[in-house]
C-alpha cells in the first residue's frame, strides 16, 4: 500500500512538472542556433527561424487546448529574445532574457522564503484551492520554506552556468546548457524538493493536500 507521503511526493510532481512546457520551450532556441550555424552566422535568420517554431509550438498548444495565457506568454519570450539578438547583433544574446529570469526567479524565491510567503506554498496552496491556510500550518510552513530553497538552488545553478557562458559568448555551450538545465534539472528538483517534504514534515501529518489547522481554544472563565 502508498503511504501519504509517497502519494504527495507524485502529487507535487504532478502539479508542478510541467514536462510539456519545458520541452517546448527548447525547440526555439535549438532552431535559433540551427539557423545561426546554417546561414552562415546570420542573427537575423536564426531570429526568423526561432519565431517561425515558436508560432508553430503555439499553435499547436492552442489546437490541443492549452491555455492562452501560458502559450502567449512562451510566444512573447521568444520574441523577445530574438529582438534582444536582433537589436545587438550578438547570437548570445538570444539567452540574455533566459539569462535574467532566471537570476530574478532566484531573487524571488529567496525573498519569499524571507517573509514567510514560500513560493512552492503559494503556488501548491492556489494549484489546489487552499488559498492561504496553508499558513497557518507551522508544520507544513517549515516544510514548504526549506524545499523553496532547493528552487532557489536550481535558478542559481542555471544563472551560475549560463553567466559562464554568456561571458565567452559561446552560443552552442548556451544552447547545450539551455536543454540539459530545463526538463532534466526541473525533475530533480521536483523528487529533492519532495524528498525534504516528505523528511520535513512530522509523522502522522496527512501532507501538504491536508493542511492541519490547529485552533487556540481558550480556558473557560472561573466561576
Amino acid at each position: 500500500m502508498e503511504t501519504s507521503s509517497a502519494r504527495d511526493d507524485q502529487s507535487l510532481a504532478s502539479l508542478l512538472g510541467g514536462r510539456t512546457a519545458s520541452i517546448d520551450a527548447t525547440l526555439p532556441p535549438v532552431a535559433f542556433v540551427a539557423g545561426w550555424l546554417l546561414s552562415g552566422r546570420s542573427v537575423a535568420i536564426g531570429a526568423v527561424v526561432a519565431i517561425v517554431i515558436g508560432l508553430a509550438v503555439a499553435g499547436f498548444r492552442l489546437a490541443r487546448g492549452n491555455r492562452p495565457r501560458a502559450v502567449l506568454i512562451g510566444l512573447l519570450g521568444v520574441c523577445v529574445a530574438a529582438l534582444i539578438a536582433l537589436y545587438t547583433g550578438r547570437a548570445a544574446d538570444f539567452f540574455l532574457l533566459q539569462l535574467a529570469s532566471n537570476g530574478a526567479s532566484a531573487l524571488a524565491w529567496a525573498i519569499s522564503i524571507v517573509f514567510r510567503w514560500p513560493l512552492l506554498g503559494v503556488i501548491v496552496g492556489l494549484l489546489l484551492g487552499q488559498k492561504t491556510r496553508w499558513r497557518k500550518d507551522r508544520a507544513l510552513m517549515r516544510a514548504y520554506s526549506l524545499a523553496s530553497w532547493i528552487w532557489v538552488l536550481q535558478y542559481v545553478i542555471r544563472v551560475a552556468v549560463f553567466g559562464v557562458f554568456y561571458a565567452m559568448q559561446a552560443v552552442v555551450p548556451l544552447l547545450v546548457a539551455r536543454v540539459a538545465l530545463s526538463w532534466p534539472l526541473i525533475v530533480l528538483c521536483l523528487l529533492v524538493s519532495g524528498w525534504v517534504l516528505r523528511q520535513t514534515l512530522p509523522a502522522g501529518h496527512p501532507g501538504f493536500r491536508k493542511p492541519q489547522i490547529v485552533e487556540i481554544q481558550q480556558a473557560p472563565d472561573a466561576a
